[in-house]
């Protein structure tokens, strides 16, 4: 009686390095729009705060104000995707916390920029902290319709015809 033995091997690869930090996302389309989201809103809240002769009190402190806690969380947001907390901390859903965070910033940070540059009077770093945050603006407008895609997009169907 003759026996056959077949033996396979299986190979595993793993696309991530595995390492502490996850550098893949420094390099991906959403931590290179999130670096920039952030320097244009650090480079915004440092125009306004280092300017001399404010017209309006209260509208640059508005501007500083929403400039730097965008700029804080979207750091921890970044920090998050870096350190790979996101998956020791699956209680949260990071995209759509991540969602709701691009929506609310868009929508303040506009109106910070749009007040900013109407009571800028003419001040230069004043005019260059607006422009920076309409910049920003823009950038979380476009990282909203990216999240809003892959949270709320069109979900495959799996209906037979």
């Amino acid at each position: 009686m003759s026996h056959t033995i077949v033996t396979t091997t299986t190979t595993t690869t793993s696309t991530s390095d595995g390492g502490f930090f996850n550098m893949g996302y420094t390099r991906s389309t959403h931590g290179l729009l999130k670096i920039a989201q952030m320097v244009a809103l650090l480079i915004a809240f440092l125009c306004v705060h280092l300017a001399r002769g404010w017209t309006d009190w209260s509208a640059f402190r508005y501007f500083e104000v929403v400039t730097l806690w965008f700029l804080i969380a979207f750091l921890i947001f970044y920090l998050t995707y870096l350190l790979r907390l996101q998956s020791k901390i699956p209680c949260i859903n990071w995209t759509l916390t991540e969602f709701f965070h691009y929506a609310v910033g868009t929508i303040l940070v506009g109106i910070a920029s749009i007040v900013a540059a109407v009571k800028s009077s003419g001040v230069s770093e004043l005019v260059a902290g607006s422009v920076f945050g309409f910049i920003a603006t823009f950038l979380l407008a476009v990282s909203l319709w990216t999240t809003y895609k892959v949270s709320c997009g069109s979900q495959p169907t799996s209906a037979s015809v």
